[in-house]
């Protein structure tokens, strides 16, 4: 029984100095990443940060300070994503402002104002006198009614630009439908004068005929009388 409880004091032991050691090595991790992050050395305390979690990936010291340096890297979209993180693991409200303000900071820099607006309000909800939150919030909430009213000039022009390639397409086809209906008018003027040319020919034509049976008449006529004079009574 003594040897037993001997064991197990000693597992204990064994237990708890490595559960302090790899305490004591991932706040050395981050100790040295935040000296890098005060040197604006931001990539060398990413990597210090990233470091400390592969011992504990749930360390919000670690998570908190990653994300602050990816900020700086403006990096945005990740950033946003560890702080969206880290909003439900801690009970402090300070604490849990400031996430919140550096949260409404990542969407402000990608122009997602209505979420950089929520992310203030939340902030605000656990630190109401912080004057830097609320600055970021008129900012954000100017922002959002300025990137309305850009859209809504640019939907307005599509609109506009829209409606006038249809009146540019209903005049091409007037257009198109006039010069048919020219072309078919012209090709109708062109067959009635063809047709006018030939009845005109057909006339002249029969005039010829007429004046040729006329003149056949005439001769026959003429030969005829001709004929007659000359032939002498006998008497």
């Amino acid at each position: 029984m003594i040897e037993t409880m001997k064991y197990i004091l000693l597992i204990l032991a064994i237990f708890f100095t490595s559960m302090n050691t790899f305490s004591q090595n991932e706040k050395k991790f981050i100790r040295e990443g935040n000296k890098l992050y005060e040197q604006k050395k931001f990539n060398d305390a990413e990597v210090n940060y990233r470091k400390s979690l592969q011992k504990d990936s749930n360390y919000f010291k670690g998570r908190y300070n990653l994300a602050n340096a990816l900020y700086k890297q403006k990096n945005y979209d990740e950033a946003s994503r560890l702080y969206s993180t880290l909003v439900d693991k801690e009970k402090d409200g300070k604490i849990k402002s400031n996430v919140y303000h550096n949260l409404g900071n990542s969407y402000l820099q990608k122009k997602e104002f209505e979420k950089s607006i929520d992310a203030y309000k939340q902030s605000l909800k656990y630190n109401p006198k912080d004057y830097d939150t609320k600055y970021n919030l008129s900012y954000a909430m100017q922002m959002l009614k300025q990137q309305q009213q850009q859209q809504k000039n640019k939907d307005n022009k599509d609109n506009k630009d829209k409606k006038d390639d249809k009146n540019k397409q209903d005049q091409n086809k007037d257009k198109q439908q006039e010069n048919k209906e020219n072309q078919d008018k012209k090709q109708q003027e062109q067959q009635k004068q063809k047709q006018v040319k030939k009845e005109d020919a057909e006339r002249m034509l029969e005039a010829l005929k007429n004046d040729e049976k006329k003149t056949m008449d005439k001769v026959k006529k003429e030969k005829a009388i001709g004929v007659k004079a000359k032939i002498e009574k006998d008497w």
